[in-house]
């Protein structure tokens, strides 16, 4: 099957690093990285092609996003298959990581008759002043193993129509999803006679190929997902030459699950989000704040539906819950729960399963802990599925403790209460960047600006404004008149 999919888009295994998939951990494909001559080409090529692509009207920039969209349609298929045999979510989540990024390019194909700048009132008579959007320059894009192919089209869509040119360093672990990508890509620039060489490349290789790109002052936009640790050592690099970061990193998120709450409806919700893609999500469902009322109905709910979840081959009808990405993810689940119950919690659930059909693969139990309190553990992420659940008594006691951590990506509450709604998403309510009433913390769409607050990094990619992201703003005033008024009155005669 890997030998098929690979073919598909035209790739051949080469290269000194091997390339595993989590399934099973059988060697899928070989790649070489870039070193730092090859690099150094691929930034040039970058410029080059900026400097040609940027002359390109917005409209005409998407109907190369619109060929590439229908590429990925066609190969929608293929590509989730690829995604999930090599990063080990479901079938279905690696089909629907795809689905984004062909909702992600119909999205820019509107957004490119939609570059829409401002007309200002100028205090000056016989002026015009007015905000223009123009191109930034050459993208660098560094994507992480948990959506290999999704996130980066979240941000090269937008780039494109915006008049950029794109560099995608993927995550080590995903390689073979982006250069997939990038052979579709590839296939839809040669339908459209305008698309200069090098307008979309991609960098492999592991650390030292994404510093490269952050501290390259050709390139004005980095977009980095990945942890928190990632962004604190990139956002300097990064600010060092005055660049522009977007940060996606750490997510700790939380829900509360109110009296009023439908619990059916917050008990399905609660599962894909704790569960799904084995909590190796940043928008993973990661704490859980029960009123005291109902917390003895909904919690043995939500075991006996743990006790059941079909663990296993992600490429199988009926698997919800595949491998963790490698033995370093299994340790860091263990050292949390180690800690977890060290600090008073209960642990049902965790520990390796499937070994003896996997033996190099990490295929876990995901944990439910219940905690006598928001402890240290509970407070710091872990990619895992493992899910802290706190009784509370009172909504803002809950709200308190939802807001007290370093994390502030997505958040969610449960409640038929229209004041407990409404204070959630109120300036004092939840500090994330992104807040849900009767919807779970995660599966995002595109159409919304995805990202958080304080250790999340601030960015913002996807939906909404965050084109502006990708472009540089310039404010122009116009005199049509015969005279030279000075603004705020001044007088300056010699």
């Amino acid at each position: 099957m890997v030998t098929n999919l690979l073919s598909h888009f035209g790739l051949s295994s080469f290269g000194d690093h091997a390339v595993h998939s989590p399934i099973d951990g059988a060697e899928i494909g070989r790649v070489a990285h870039d070193d730092a001559k090859t690099v150094e080409t691929k930034i040039a090529n970058s410029v080059a092609a900026f400097n040609a692509w940027r002359e390109i009207p917005a409209p005409k920039r998407g109907e190369l996003v619109r060929l590439f969209g229908e590429e990925l349609r066609t190969n929608k298929d293929h590509l989730g298959r690829l995604v999930t045999l090599e990063s080990g979510k479901i079938l279905q989540e690696g089909l629907g990581e795809v689905q984004e990024m062909i909702d992600i390019c119909d999205f820019a194909v509107g957004l490119s008759r939609q570059l829409y700048g401002l007309t200002i009132a100028s205090e000056r008579p016989g002026h015009r002043m007015m905000e223009q959007w123009h191109p930034a320059g050459p993208v660098a894009i560094i994507s992480a193993f948990n959506f290999p192919v999704a996130v980066w089209a979240w941000n090269a869509a937008l780039a494109l129509v915006c008049g950029d040119s794109v560099i995608w360093k993927p995550s080590e672990k995903t390689p073979l999803s982006a250069l997939a990508t990038q052979a579709l890509f590839e296939r839809a620039a040669r339908k459209f006679a305008s698309a200069p060489a090098g307008l979309s490349q991609v960098v492999l290789g592991l650390r030292q190929a994404g510093e490269a790109l952050a501290k390259d002052h050709r390139i004005p936009v980095v977009s980095a997902t990945g942890s928190t640790r990632m962004g604190r050592e990139l956002a300097p690099v990064v600010a060092a030459r005055f660049g522009k970061s977007i940060l996606e990193l750490g997510g700790n998120n939380g829900m509360i699950v109110c009296p009023s709450a439908k619990l059916d409806l917050a008990q399905r919700a609660i599962l894909f989000a704790a569960v799904g893609t084995a909590g190796q999500r940043c928008t993973t469902l990661r704490r859980l704040f029960v009123h005291e009322s109902i917390y003895d109905r909904l919690v043995p709910a939500l075991k006996k539906t743990y006790s059941n979840l079909p663990i296993g081959n992600p490429l199988e009808k009926g698997t919800l819950v595949g491998p963790l990405i490698d033995k370093a993810a299994f340790d860091n689940m263990e050292r949390a729960l180690v800690a977890a119950r060290d600090e008073g919690g209960r642990v049902t659930g965790g520990g390796r399963v499937l070994a003896e059909k996997f033996q190099n693969a990490w295929y876990v139990r995901p944990a439910i802990v219940e905690m006598p309190d928001q402890t240290p553990v509970v407070c710091r992420e872990t990619f895992a599925p493992i899910l802290y659940l706190m009784r509370y008594s009172r909504f803002e006691d809950a709200l308190a403790r939802h807001n007290a951590v370093p994390q502030g990506l997505s958040s969610c509450i449960f409640t038929q209460d229209m004041q407990e709604a409404e204070r959630f998403l109120a300036a004092a309510g939840s500090d994330c960047g992104i807040a849900n009433v009767n919807i779970g913390p995660s599966g995002a769409e595109i159409g919304g600006a995805f990202g958080g607050e304080k250790e999340t990094g601030g960015g913002r990619e996807s939906g909404s404004d965050a084109w502006k992201a990708y472009m540089r703003r310039q404010t122009a005033t116009i005199n049509y008149s015969d005279a030279l008024p000075l603004a705020q009155g001044i007088e300056f005669t010699a």
